[in-house]
């Protein structure tokens, strides 16, 4: 089928094209260069050159915790009005499925652990983020708002933090992976890192999350929204540990605890996509992580000439 994949030219975007692509589909990656989906006029060309049967809305403005303090109000409308501009264009369009592409950071700040979907609205996201995860829980009463008055057909997923080659190694808006691993590859005696390290994170292997959007494409038509993860919860100070051996840094690692932590802990109960479309991530932290480190040591020269 004709489908387009929004945020079809970035990290996740790209490896979900090539997985389509590789299944036989007519692919649309759209890439922000050719189209400012925050227009309504860019998107409506945009669905006018695909003329889409199933759209993957995966297009963000996004960062990490840095990049989220400097930029609430441009996080909050780029993605409220995307996704509001995709959902339209898809209702006019008469697109068989939309599957849109939330986030983890949409969860209340203080949500027990491991997060359900149902705690989605028990409370506000962590004050650093809250701009960008509110913006994109939006897109969920949208995406059912649409699907009881048009019919539209849309599912709304959450990945929790994901992590592969491709990941964006900026300097100032990479989310944790990448930043650690830039840093720690770029030093050689000690490298410094934002609060104490006591937050929790899970995080999910790229094409474990393409294998997971897939899937629900094909096999999930509900309203509710539903978690991807991999089920397994660390500490960033473990994490900054395992990224070094990975990396065989022997230097200092320093904590910053005049930065903020972000959200205290974060790891998701996965088991609605396990059930409703048989998902399950099977990639193993380290070996991800070793991928990664890998495509970035090929990578780094153009980084640095960048």
């Amino acid at each position: 089928m004709k489908v387009l994949v929004t945020g079809g030219g970035g990290f996740l975007g790209s490896h979900l094209a090539e997985r389509l692509e590789a299944e036989g589909h007519g692919v649309f990656a759209a890439a922000h260069a050719d189209f400012d989906l925050t227009r309504a006029e860019d998107t409506e060309r945009m669905f006018e050159t695909a003329r889409p049967e199933r759209v993957f809305h995966l297009a963000a403005e996004v960062g990490g915790i840095g990049a989220n303090l400097a930029n609430p109000g441009r996080y909050w409308y780029a993605n409220l009005m995307m996704g509001a501009h995709v959902l339209e264009q898809s209702r006019l369009r008469g697109v068989e499925k939309l599957v849109i592409v939330g986030t983890v950071c949409a969860y209340p700040k203080l949500t027990p652990v491991p997060f359900r979907e149902e705690n989605l609205w028990e409370g506000y996201p962590e004050e650093t983020n809250a701009p960008y995860g509110v913006a994109k829980k939006t897109l969920l009463v949208g995406a059912q708002a649409y699907r009881e008055q048009y019919g539209l057909q849309s599912i709304f997923l959450l990945p929790t933090n994901l992590y592969g080659p491709r990941d964006r190694f900026h300097a100032t808006k990479a989310h944790v992976i990448p930043d650690l691993i830039r840093k720690i590859l770029d030093s050689r005696d000690e490298v410094v890192l934002w609060g104490d390290g006591s937050p929790t994170r899970e995080f999910l292997y790229v094409d474990d999350c393409v294998e997971g959007l897939v899937l629900a494409a094909d096999r999930y038509d509900g309203a509710d929204p539903v978690n991807l993860g991999a089920g397994k919860e660390i500490s960033i100070r473990e994490l900054a540990d395992l990224v070094a051996d990975v990396t065989g840094f022997g230097g200092r690692i320093e904590w910053d605890i005049s930065k903020p932590n972000g959200q205290p802990r974060r790891s998701v109960d996965a088991s609605r996509a396990r059930e409703l479309f048989g998902f399950d991530a099977r990639t193993p932290l380290r070996e991800g992580l070793e991928r990664t480190v890998a495509w970035y040591r090929e990578q780094a020269p153009a980084y640095a000439a960048s």
